[in-house]
């Protein structure tokens, strides 16, 4: 069958994109415990499938990216607890910490698609994207 998937990263690029839309719907749901910690759930697998298992687990433990592996995985704890928004605000933290380097290649990808390109290229947003990658993205 041609549409399952062949190898375990885009099982894991689906898994992310599954556990970021369970997130916002989270969020907008009013910090719904469930949903968010559903969201956790599959980008954390997510990540461990399209990257691998021992890369992940060197990613989270880097000496760069523990600031950022700390507020992450105490924001999950957190929100385990029953402290969604004060989780969430400490994940967010870690997620900006530990994803700010692929922020670039992100928007790239993103210009590339259709709608949303011509949303990154509005006067407005072209400006604020072009300070927080600057010389990162094609004028």
């Amino acid at each position: 069958m041609p549409w399952l998937a062949r190898n375990p990263a885009e099982i894991g690029i689906g898994l992310t994109g599954f556990g970021v839309l369970f997130t916002f719907l989270g969020i907008v749901l009013f910090f719904d415990r469930a949903l968010l910690s559903m969201g956790n759930l599959l980008f954390i697998s997510g990540v461990a499938l399209t990257i691998g298992p021992n890369a992940t687990v060197k990613f989270f433990l880097r000496k760069r990216n523990r600031k950022g592996s700390v507020a992450f995985f105490s924001g999950v704890g957190l929100l385990l607890m029953g402290w969604a928004f004060v989780g969430m605000l400490l994940e967010g933290y870690g997620v900006v910490v530990l994803f700010a380097g692929f922020l670039p290649t992100v928007l790239i990808f993103l210009k590339k698609i259709p709608m949303l390109g011509k949303l990154l290229d509005a006067p407005g947003v072209k400006t604020v994207l072009n300070k927080i990658a600057p010389n990162q993205l094609p004028v």
